[in-house]
């Protein structure tokens, strides 16, 4: 295996996730990939976390090393895979945005975004907000501490463990990336907010999840990640899968 091209901390995950028709999300992914579907739903996950310690190679980058991101991904697979694929991806400095475009070409966007973190002795919370056209749009989310693994095979474990990320080049190759960490556990959520306009974010397609109820909304403790350099991934099998 090859060296990890970026190593970082992922800590204090929010994780809620929506049932969405198949049909919005479809049109979004390469003819490569299917929708990792669930009781025949396709899902989206509104992902707020923090970045610490990040090192390319070993090094540390010019960007800040630590710093928070907020995004908005689906779930696929490609053959027995099973990934994520990136809708938008907020982080509030150009040169974070910068660098994570030019490593994988992701869809990152740049806006003053900020998080809050409260500590207790049996409890923590964590607020990110996001200011996006003219409004701060929020997800806050409290744990109880101690945070546990979720059994192997449950809801919880099939939405936030995935070893692959997938996307395309420049040139709209099809591309894939390893992403490793051990189990994440889990703050069992007391109480959950989101004051959050999806169609001003993310345009009026979102709007029907304005006010709706998540699937699921999970608050992850987090860990150290390896992120591994992106391989291409065979157009005739990346087709045959389709």
């Amino acid at each position: 295996m090859s060296k990890p091209l970026l190593t970082a901390s992922w800590s204090n995950l929010v994780i809620v996730t929506y049932a969405v028709p198949p049909g919005l999300i479809r049109p979004r992914i390469p003819h490569w990939l299917e929708l990792d579907l669930l009781d025949g739903n396709a899902f989206v996950s509104l992902v707020g976390f923090e970045f610490r310690d990040t090192k390319v190679f070993g090094l540390s980058w010019p960007a800040p090393r630590s710093f928070p991101e907020l995004n908005l991904r689906t779930y696929v697979r490609h053959g027995q895979e099973r990934g994520v694929l990136f809708v938008c991806e907020f982080v509030p400095t150009r040169r974070v945005a910068w660098a994570a475009r030019g490593l994988y070409n992701e869809p990152y966007a740049v806006a003053p975004l900020a998080v809050e973190t409260l500590p207790a002795p049996a409890s923590l919370s964590v607020r990110y907000s996001l200011s996006w056209r003219g409004r701060t749009h929020t997800v806050a989310v409290t744990g109880r501490k101690p945070a546990v693994v979720p059994a192997e095979g449950s809801q919880e474990n099939f939405f936030k463990e995935h070893r692959w990320g997938f996307g395309a080049t420049f040139l709209g190759q099809p591309l894939r990336y390893e992403v490793l960490h051990p189990v994440w556990s889990l703050y069992p959520v007391e109480s959950f907010s989101l004051d959050f306009d999806w169609e001003q974010v993310y345009g009026p397609e979102w709007a029907f999840l304005n006010g709706a109820d998540p699937e699921l909304t999970m608050f992850a403790q987090g860990s150290a990640v390896q992120l591994y350099p992106w391989r291409l991934l065979a157009r005739q099998h990346a087709m045959a899968s389709n």
